[in-house]
Formats: structure tokens, sequence, C-alpha cells
């Protein structure tokens, strides 16, 4: 192809109004998706735009179908005057989060306002299965929802590990077999027919947490997860870290606990951290102070609130490597808030008292810690936080640029 250097006056003429139209209506539409229903005088003063200005806009954002009238709302001055919305169902967004146990999935509008939701059984035991039962739960999700999964402007996945975009792979995840697989990115793309993004559920958990939940206002905050593995998602200055490679948070390779035997050669190693205070620690240290049956970590943090002395104990002793965790983020991030989610994590009103203790002697700081209240939800609630925003993007740019 051969270049030439022209002027580029008569181009930038023909293309500037074109832009700015774009701009003045992104910048409505966004005033209108996060502030919601507003008469045109108020949008003028919001976003500095002349109300001329602001009457095209919002007829261009009519025409695409991403603006509709809102009925009446009563003016500073006169009679009740027409009101705008933007229209949610200008698209629609799917989160799901990958755990060991469970597959969670939320189905939204561009608002964010749920459509469906649906929890299943993660029975699988490959990457290939996983992927059909993660396409499945999508299908199944979307038609509660009244949609079909081809039609999703953006589909969001939350798993434990780092998604490698360069080799289409997600590295470090040791708790889910065959998850590591090259091109599984691609595959999971083919399948559900969307746009798709997968992210470190973590990280997700984190921005949910930030968008909805207990740090909604907050400049630094870190998220850390403690159930079946062990990671924390940052949010530095109000926005996600993630680090160079995405692998920020991956604490669960911190050299924290007792150095472990490579029992699996061949599966991707587990941390030491993670070792010491995933859910299975609480069962290890149990079956140390002399219980017996079927343990899980839930069943100890029960028994623990029972007055079982053991579970107690068992419960405590992990804390102390948990302490060691907290001491590190405290001095590393001087986080505002440290968000508890998890299975484990749950139970903070019992970790909590043991934690702070076992502070006292290797740390002057102290942290603000809270339970998550978004629970088993911060994760999908992330997806769709991350969701929306792409799509919001995509169905503007498609539309806006067709009409």
């Amino acid at each position: 192809m051969v270049h030439s250097e022209q002027s580029p006056g008569p181009l930038s003429a023909a293309v500037a109004p074109s832009l700015l139209r774009q701009m003045n209506q992104r910048l409505l539409l966004d005033r209108l998706f996060i502030h919601g229903p507003a008469v045109r005088p108020q949008l003028a003063r919001d976003t500095g735009l002349s109300l001329p200005t602001v009457i095209a806009a919002l007829r261009g954002l009519e025409q695409a179908g991403l603006v509709r009238a809102a009925g009446r709302l009563e003016a500073a001055q006169g009679r009740p005057a027409a009101a705008y919305e933007a229209d949610p169902t200008a698209g629609s967004v799917v989160g799901v989060d990958i755990g060991r146990e469970k597959l969670r999935l939320l189905v939204t509008d561009l608002a964010g306002q749920p459509l469906s939701q649906l929890e299943v059984r993660n029975t699988a035991r490959t990457a290939g299965a996983l992927v059909d039962l993660v396409e499945q739960a999508v299908t199944d999700a979307t038609t509660q929802a009244g949609l079909d999964a081809s039609t999703v402007t953006h589909t969001v996945i939350g798993s434990p590990g780092v998604f490698d975009p360069r080799r289409g792979r997600i590295m470090y995840a040791a708790n889910l077999p065959g998850w590591q697989r090259a091109g599984l990115a691609e595959t999971l793309a083919e399948r559900l027919g969307t746009a798709l993004t997968i992210d470190n559920d973590a990280n997700l958990a984190a921005l949910g947490e930030h968008t909805y939940g207990a740090a909604r206002g907050m400049s630094h905050v870190a998220y850390l997860t403690i159930g079946t593995g062990v990671g924390v998602g940052l949010v530095l200055d109000g926005r996600l870290y993630r680090g160079r490679s995405g692998a920020a948070g991956e604490i669960g390779y911190l050299p924290i606990g007792d150095a472990t035997p490579d029992d699996h050669p061949g599966r991707p190693r587990r941390g030491m951290l993670e070792e010491a205070i995933a859910a299975d620690a609480f069962v290890r240290h149990a079956i140390a102070e002399g219980m017996t049956g079927p343990l899980t970590a839930e069943s100890i943090f029960v028994s623990a609130r029972d007055g079982d002395l053991r579970a107690q104990r068992a419960v405590a002793r992990v804390a102390q490597h948990l302490a060691q965790l907290v001491a590190s983020i405290l001095a590393f991030l001087d986080p505002e808030l440290i968000v508890v989610g998890g299975g484990v994590g749950q139970n903070l009103d019992l970790l909590e008292p043991h934690i702070k203790e076992a502070l006292v002697p290797i740390t002057p700081m102290r942290p603000t810690m809270i339970a998550s209240p978004l629970g088993s939800e911060a994760v999908v609630r992330g997806a769709i936080a991350t969701g929306i925003t792409i799509a919001r993007e995509a169905v503007f740019n498609a539309r806006t640029q067709s009409s």
C-alpha cells in the first residue's frame, strides 16, 4: 500500500462534526445510565452542553434505540417536562462465576437489573466437561431471562487463576483440573457465541464490592477470598490493579506456612499459603485436634460456634497464618478496608479475634475488616459490572455508527 502526505483540512472538516456528535451523545448516555431519568434542561446543566445540543443528541440516541421517553418530571419552574432515560433493553450481559463446587450465573440488562439467576453444581472433572457445563448453564440462564444466548452483548467469566491472552490459557488454576489447557478461551467464545471476557475471580469480587458492596466510594481496598483456594483482588486509587501480567493478588504462592511435598506431579502445584489457609487446612487441623467423622470447613465452623474446643483450636491455628497475610497486606498496601469473602471468609466473626490477637506482636498496624456483604454473589456481581461497561460501549458504537 502506498501512503501519501495530503492536507488533512477537508477530511478534518468532514469528520469532526460526526465525532463531536458521538462525544455529546456518549456523554448524555453515560449521565442517564449513572444518574437516572432527567429532563433536558437538567441534562444541559449536568453535562455543560447547550440545550439545542442536548435536544439534537437525544433525538439521535432515541432514533438509535439507546434512549427512550420516561414520562414527565416536575420541573423547577413551570409545568412538568418530558423526561428521558437510557434504554436498558438495548443489550444484555451474562456473568459467570466458576468455582470448584458451584457455577453461579447472573443475566442483566444494561442497567444491571437482574433478568435471571442460576446456580448449578460443578460436576466437571475435566476442562472439556467444564466447557460443556458452562455452555449449558449460560443457555439455561439466558432462556430463563427470555433471551437467546447468541443475542447476549457480552459475557464475563470469573475463575481462579490468571488469563494469559497471548496463549489463550488460564494460569495458576490449581483447583480446577485441566482448566489451564491452551486454547480454552477460544473454545469458550466459540461455544457461547458471544463476545467474552475471562478474569480472575478475586479481581471481579473486588470490583463487585467496589461497585455494589462494602467498598463503594473507597479508593484503596483489598478483597481477600478464602475458600477452596485463596486470592486477593486489589482496588488502588479507585481502579482495579492487576500488575504487569495480571498476577497481582495471587497470594496463594506467598511463602507463609509449611512447605508441602508435590503429591501430584504433572498437575499445577498449590502454593504454601493456599495450603495453610484454604478450606482443607481447617480439616487437617481439626483432625490433628482429634475431631472425627466427615469434616468440612463449614462443619468445623458450625462446631466452633457450638462450643467445641477442638474446632475452636483448629480455627485459631489457621488464623495464625491469616494474621501473617493480613500484616503483609497492611504493610505493602495500607488499604482503607479489607473485605473478606469466600466460604471460609464468611466466618470472619470467628476468625477476626484470633487474627487481631496474632497481629499484636508482629505489626503496629491494625486493619479494618468486614465480611463481604455480597457473599457468594461478589464474583458474579463484579462480572456484571465489567460486562456492563464493555456492553454499553459496544452497543453505543454499533448503533450510533450505523444510524
